[in-house]
């Protein structure tokens, strides 16, 4: 069980790497690897409609934030809407980590709200700096707003024990 545990916030922090260091292409390479990969010997039963969720997600909660000005990337960056493929990216690769590496958070909605908003802005910080991505002075703070709720929703949804599954007919 810590092994697979492991492997995906192993897995996050490849693709997380591949994404801001690699850019859109390697980044969508990478991704798509992992979370075949995720979805093929980790993923629980309907866990995709997470990771598209997420995706979505990102493209309005982050693409919304780009077409304010919040981000200045730079010009040959591949692009899905406003945003570059590799920032998109990385939220279905973190809602891959919902279930398994970040599992443990949920039951604490205090703490998933710190968490939230104290490591989303660092996470944006350093992936601006190594992707040469400019952030507006306001960014940052309405990222972690934007990150503590997420973080409450999801703690929310899933840190709430859930009642056994009926069991089924024989027939």
């Amino acid at each position: 069980m810590k092994g697979r545990l492991i492997a995906n916030l192993a897995g996050f922090q490849l693709g997380w790497l591949a994404c801001v260091l690699g850019g859109s292409l390697i980044g969508l390479v990478t991704v798509a690897i992992l979370l075949a990969l995720h979805l093929r010997f980790m993923a629980y039963p309907g866990e995709w409609r997470w990771l598209a969720g997420f995706a979505l997600l990102g493209l309005g909660v982050d693409g919304g934030l780009a077409l304010a000005g919040g981000f200045q990337f730079p010009d040959d960056a591949w692009r899905l809407g406003p945003l570059p493929v590799w920032l998109w990216l990385l939220w279905p690769l973190f809602a891959s980590t919902l279930h398994h590496g970040l599992a443990w958070l949920w039951p604490h909605p205090r703490l998933a709200m710190l968490g939230g908003a104290l490591s989303a802005p660092m996470s944006y910080f350093g992936g601006a700096r190594l992707a040469e991505v400019d952030l507006a002075p306001w960014l940052l703070p309405a990222e972690a707003l934007v990150w503590l709720l997420l973080c409450l929703g999801v703690s929310r949804q899933l840190g709430q024990p859930r009642p056994p599954s009926p069991a089924r007919p024989r027939g």
